[in-house]
């Protein structure tokens, strides 16, 4: 079994860097993409999501389906080597927006879910 750093950066009770498995590090991952914004990341400009770009733009359909849109564009671009999108559906409710993430980790096989939330 191997282990990961864990996000975010924190030390364990034994004064260490603390570790996740491979099933928490690729959600870790899917996480880190969702909520980076374009050009915050020094050496890959591009990475993200762009779904903090949005939160002025007024919660409706539309801004779902084009945070769907770019977020699947995301995953299908920067994780394509760790994960299988099986399906995401990113849904706007009053005063938030909710990603569901339905994932296959490629080194294991198994099939994962992850939610993420952002009030807008």
């Amino acid at each position: 079994m191997s282990l990961h750093l864990d996000f975010p950066f924190h030390v364990d009770g034994r004064g260490r860097s603390a570790e996740i498995d491979l099933d928490g590090y690729v959600r870790d991952l899917i996480e880190q993409l969702v909520f980076t914004q374009a050009g915050e990341r020094v050496n890959r400009p591009d990475f993200g999501s762009g779904l903090l770009q949005l939160v002025f733009a007024g919660n409706s359909p539309e801004l779902a389906a084009t945070v769907q849109f770019t977020l699947q564009a995301a995953l299908q671009r920067w994780l394509q080597d760790v994960l299988e999108l099986r399906a995401l559906q990113v849904t706007a409710d009053d005063a938030a927006l909710r990603v569901h993430v339905v994932y296959r980790v490629l080194r294991t096989g198994e099939e994962a879910v992850a939610d993420f939330e952002h009030d807008l």
